[in-house]
This record gives C-alpha cells, structure tokens and sequence, in this order.
C-alpha cells in the first residue's frame, strides 16, 4: 500500500495497528484492553473536563490490571528514537506501540498484550528483566515491576511505633528526625523534626499525611520551594506501596481521593513513576529560620510480622554552616 510508512490504518474502534490511538495523555487514555481493559469495559468519556480514558485509580487492588496500566504507562514515556525506532511524522500513539515493546524485549505481541490485560500471569526473571530494558526502566521500576508480577494478597499491614524507636527519636535533639508508613502518614517524630516540616505536633496545622499535605494544602509550596521534586517522591513512593499492599483499602482511599481532588497528582500518577526512598539533599523554608539546604537520609525499621516497616527521616547540616546555627536556634527554642 502507498505510503503504509506515513498513514496508519485506523478502525472503527478508534485503534491504530491494533493498539489505541491517542487522546491527550496516552498512559490515560489508553486501557490494557484491545478495547477496553479485558473485562469488557469501555474506556470513559471526558468529566468535567478531564481526558477521556480510563479510570487513573483503576487496578488498585487488583495486581493484574495494575501490572497493565504500569507497562501502558511506562511505555508512553519512552521516544522511539530512544531505542532505535523511526518516529514517522503520523505517528499517532505516545510513546511505544505494543508490538515495538515486544520486538524489543523478545516476546511474542499476544504474550504481551495478554500482560496488558492481566490475562498473562508469572512471566519469568528472563521476561521481567527484558521488559525492564525494553521500556528503560531504573533500578526502582525493575524492582516496582517485578513486584506486580509476583504480587500477594496478605491483608494490609499495620504500623508500629515501638518504645524503642520514640527513644531514639527523642534522643536525636540535633536532628530533625520524623518516621513515616507505607501511607506516607507521619507516624512518629521529634521536637525538631515536628518543628521543621509544617508543625507536625499541632493537628490543626497541617495534614499528618505527607501525600495530602503536598497536594491538598497550598502551605505545602511554601514549606517545599522544591515541590515539584517532592511532589513525584510522593506519589512514586504511593505507586510502591500500591503494588506491595494490593490489599490495603486505607491506602486505594487515600490514592483514590488525591486522583479526585488533585489534578497535579493525576499528572504524576498517570505516568508510572516509581520512586525509593533514598538519600540526598532539600530545600525547605521555615517561617523563622527561613530557607534551609539539609542533608537528609532515610533509615528502614525492619517489619514485625503482620507490620508495615517504617522509614525514618533524618536532616542534618554540615557544621560551622549556617543551616547547622538555624537548627541549633531551632532545637534551643523548643527546650
């Protein structure tokens, strides 16, 4: 046919080569469905202004049709001129098509559309890391992938704060130290650590959890000069924990009410990002100490069984700096 290279066939159902054509985002609009997401479902017209596609909560709790929307995602984001592929100027899908994602990682395109619509179960070691290559994903989303994969249905963990670990909390007069779940709720801190991050001690401040307070509350631009960074730590922390707990209805709540009122976190969570808890350094503004550059670093309490493991969130500031003074000030001013 003239031109096959330039013009896609495109079907009644709105699909090019198979796959869904785009409208607006295509890690939204697409479902993991040939049409629809293997359950007979449609995807969903625009609400009050939102793309057409499917539900962005859709697949919580359930690790199958997770795993589909994390591939349909991820493969979105990756330029085919990234991993050797012609664009073509009529391009009509984000990202990869389906087919291209198997080419890459060795599969046949059924195989892979059936992972697409959580028809396919226990792909090996071999098929998770060549779909990790293929779709480039980092260490965190090898590791986020694989989790779907092999997912368990234990009932939701619960948090511990034990005796022990608000000793050492305390202890730590120096450095603003705070221990958060798998929820991001803040669960645990100390006098400066309280202090430091939006007044954690007086409910009525700010949102004890770390996710609504970044995306429901404007104070949190203030605290966070960096909120964007800190915005896709949230939510990339969220896309962990929702295929670790598959089964946590707290936690699909807390996922479901930030993709209703947020449309930031709708951006974010709709690309798949999958962030760990690491290391590193922030910026974060304090009404009286005003903008501090702290080192932080995060800390894993191990899990009792039927417990969530906490993490712990220490900030430090090099001495003789002007961020170790502001702290000292800080720390002299709650005793």
């Amino acid at each position: 046919m003239d031109g096959v290279d330039e013009i896609e066939r495109v079907d009644e159902l709105g699909r090019v080569d198979g796959v869904w054509d785009e409208v607006g985002d295509a890690s939204e609009a697409e479902y993991a469905g040939e049409a629809g997401d293997g359950a007979g479902n449609r995807a969903s017209s625009a609400v009050d202004g939102r793309p057409s596609g499917p539900d962005r909560t859709d697949g919580l709790g359930d690790a199958r049709r997770a795993l589909g929307h994390f591939l349909c995602a991820r493969r979105a984001r990756v330029q085919p001129e990234d991993v050797g592929i012609a664009g073509g100027r009529r391009r009509r899908v984000r990202g990869l098509r389906r087919e291209e994602v198997a080419q890459l990682a060795g599969i046949s395109v059924d195989y892979y559309v059936r992972l697409e619509q959580g028809r396919a179960t226990q792909p090996s070691p071999e098929v998770i890391d060549a779909l990790a290559a293929a779709l480039r994903l980092d260490a965190s989303g090898r590791r986020h992938l694989a989790t779907l994969v092999g997912a368990r249905h234990d009932p939701a963990p619960r948090a511990r704060v034990s005796p022990m670990l608000r000793r050492v909390l305390d202890a730590l007069t120096q450095f603003p130290a705070l221990a958060t779940n798998h929820r991001l709720d803040v669960v645990a801190w100390n006098g400066l650590g309280a202090e430091l991050i939006g007044g954690l001690a007086d409910p009525g401040r700010r949102d004890r959890n770390n996710a609504r307070f970044l995306f429901l509350d404007p104070a949190s631009r203030v605290v966070h000069p960096e909120w964007e960074d800190r915005a896709r730590e949230a939510a990339g922390q969220l896309q962990v924990s929702a295929g670790l707990y598959p089964g946590d209805a707290e936690l699909a709540a807390l996922i479901t009410e930030l993709c209703e009122r947020s449309a930031e976190f709708r951006r974010i969570w709709a690309t798949g990002e999958v962030v760990m808890c690491a290391a590193g350094r922030k910026r974060l503004r304090h009404p009286v100490a005003g903008l501090l550059t702290l080192d932080y670093e995060t800390l894993h309490v191990p899990a009792a069984p039927g417990e969530t493991g906490l993490v712990v969130h220490v900030f430090s500031a090099e001495e003789g700096s002007r961020e170790a003074a502001a702290l000292a000030r800080l720390g002299a001013g709650l005793s």
